[in-house]
């Protein structure tokens, strides 16, 4: 087992690692940017490294600082978080020839998920079903293009190979409207990612987003600890996740979850990972892997039992998993709210002071965050501050339970999304469940229609 452990992140995911090792007996090393110096992470730090001043590409993402910082404290491995260097390949790579252990999969695998065309052909080749699309990256010919997209059937989505975040993506409703598409997400994903390639997939039009969750360690034991649906998104970005998927028959999650698992056999796959899809009239279409823990992976915690994140740190350790498929079980509901610094529905980032912080609890209630009374919201980084999770033993109770923490949290000083999270809790259609991925920007616009006319 590992001694020390360097956290290179930020944020609550800082302090959620820092939580897991501490469970563990592991001490951790947390590095950070001049403005996150009175950050409560750093404070409960066995030991911080300064790595240099607020903006990201000097200091979270800057890979020589990461490094030295872990030589110069003698931690034995790394453990990425989410966002940042997470799925950078080269970062795992440069980490495990310094010496270190990357906490997550091998770079080689980072790499073959990270690339969309190559994911989807990996998929493909497991017997993981896809939407229809091009075979790999587009042509450079137009006149192909435009073959492919007839045979697909419009509408259709053009993406970026390299894109993630809900970026790097055009969906084309017309012939008359591809070729400009093309080009112009191309020059996008040259510009964001340093890949100019982009691939074709038919457009679903109401799809509900789900995802698989998995666990794989170096020994061949896969697990699949059931599905998310994280279908309340705006502009690609997950707004509420809960776990297991309402109104999804338990057969073809297992299905779905099997297939996963064993599509991470084939691919040699290590650490926790998520295997998210488009789920539309029961038929799944895979759309990528993220290799790396979710932001939304306190939910799955809470129906099973199982600390990921020690996961994680355990299979990095070259432990096989405690536990089988047959060991899995899914108990109750959890559902989890982002808490984000931006103003509720024109969300316009709200950096600046906390005056007032007040968390709620209660039966089934659990909150991470890393934020306290005084704390200083910097404007360099994504706008999350926490994430409200509730549990019941039925949907219907986690939803009431959310309710309630919702009505008691207080945040004072910046402005946050918490009105918009209690609007939703009240949501007819949100509480039927099984809402597409579209529903949220279509409330917001008919909410903001509605504004206008009132004005």
């Amino acid at each position: 087992m590992f001694q020390k452990i360097l956290i290179a992140n930020r944020g609550e995911i800082a302090l959620r690692i820092q939580r897991a090792c501490r469970e563990l007996g592991i001490k951790t090393v947390v590095v950070h940017s001049e403005a996150d110096a009175q950050a409560k992470y750093v404070k409960l730090a066995d030991e911080s490294v300064c790595i240099g001043p607020a903006p990201s590409a000097q200091s979270y993402l800057n890979v020589p600082s990461i490094i030295s910082a872990a030589e110069v404290s003698d931690a034995e491995a790394i453990h990425p978080g989410y966002g940042f260097l997470s799925e950078n390949a080269d970062f795992a790579e440069r980490v495990e020839q310094s010496g270190f252990t990357f906490i997550g999969p091998r770079p080689d695998t980072i790499r073959l998920m990270g690339d969309k065309v190559s994911a989807k052909q990996a998929m493909i080749k497991a017997g993981v079903p896809c939407v229809p699309g091009s075979d790999g990256e587009l042509p450079e010919d137009p006149k192909e293009i435009v073959k492919i997209a007839r045979a697909v059937g419009y509408p259709v989505i053009i993406k970026a190979s390299g894109g993630g975040g809900g970026r790097g993506m055009r969906v084309v409703h017309t012939e008359a409207a591809l070729i400009n598409a093309v080009t112009t997400t191309r020059t996008e994903a040259g510009a964001a990612f340093g890949n100019p390639s982009v691939y074709m997939e038919k457009f679903l039009e109401n799809p509900r987003h789900i995802e698989i969750q998995i666990l794989a360690d170096e020994h061949g034991n896969v697990v699949f600890l059931g599905e998310r649906d994280c279908s309340m998104q705006r502009r690609h970005q997950k707004v509420i996740e809960e776990a297991p998927a309402p109104h999804l028959l338990p057969k073809l999650r297992d299905k779905i979850g099997a297939r996963c698992a064993d599509a991470c056999k084939k691919i040699g796959y290590r650490g926790a990972g998520t295997i998210e899809f488009l789920y539309e009239n029961g038929e799944f279409y895979f759309i990528e892997m993220n290799t790396r823990v979710q932001v939304e992976h306190p939910v799955t915690e809470m129906i099973t039992g199982i600390d990921i994140v020690q996961q994680q740190i355990l299979i990095a350790a070259h432990q096989p998993l405690p536990f089988r498929q047959r060991d899995i079980k899914f108990e109750g509901h959890a559902i989890e709210c982002r808490i984000n610094a931006e103003d509720p529905f024109t969300f316009i980032p709200s950096p600046g002071r906390i005056t007032n912080w007040h968390v709620p609890g209660g039966p089934g209630v659990r909150v991470d965050s890393h934020v306290y009374n005084n704390y200083f919201v910097p404007p360099n980084y994504d706008s999350m501050v926490g994430k409200l999770i509730t549990y019941g033993k039925t949907r219907d109770q986690a939803i009431a339970r959310m309710r309630v923490a919702l009505s008691e949290m207080v945040v004072e000083g910046i402005k946050t999304n918490i009105p918009l999270h209690r609007e939703l809790m009240l949501d007819p259609k949100f509480i039927e469940g099984g809402t597409s991925i579209h529903y949220l920007e279509h409330r917001l616009a008919q909410r903001k229609q509605g504004e206008g006319e009132s004005a």
